[in-house]
């Protein structure tokens, strides 16, 4: 079996509808320059409040990837 390396970076993905929309982008975006994605892990759920309302969702994400050094 071959052994794997993988690196891990943290993103926070924000939504005006939920949590679970604030996760889906932030994996979204890191799909856009990252290859073979493996796991994301919700590290914190946040909310933003604006004149005692809720106004925004954020989700802190750990996303890892395959690392391929040089």
């Amino acid at each position: 079996m071959t052994e794997s390396v993988y690196k891990v970076i943290e993103l926070v993905g924000t939504s005006t509808d939920s949590w679970e929309a604030a996760a889906k982008a932030a994996v979204e975006k890191a799909s856009e320059t990252l290859r073979d994605l493996r796991v994301a892990e919700i590290v914190t759920l946040d909310m933003k409040v604006e004149d005692n309302k809720v106004v925004a969702y954020r989700a802190r994400v750990n996303v890892s990837f395959k690392f391929e050094g040089r």
